[in-house]
């Protein structure tokens, strides 16, 4: 398994204390030159918690992460998977 970088880590960190239902989150990590892109996959329960009142929280879950990047000279950037609709 491929060693976890500190923005997906801090990430993860974030994650587990917000969802109720963490052990579904999936953080996919993706290098390419336009920098590194986080891709959150969360329990459809979840996306609210993430989201946040008026997408306050994934804002400041974006920003966080975007200052952690920064430290270890990445341009990160957080894209939040919408879930798959049940028919």
């Amino acid at each position: 398994m491929a060693e976890k970088k500190p923005d997906q880590e801090f990430l993860e960190s974030i994650i587990k204390f917000l969802c109720d239902h963490p052990e579904a989150a999936k953080i996919t990590r993706t290098v390419d030159e336009m920098g590194v892109l986080l891709s959150l996959k969360v329990h459809p329960d979840d996306m609210g918690q993430i989201i946040g009142k008026q997408g306050q929280t994934v804002k400041a879950i974006r920003h966080l992460v975007r200052i952690v990047g920064l430290k270890n000279h990445a341009r990160v950037t957080l894209r939040i998977e919408e879930p798959e609709k049940k028919a």
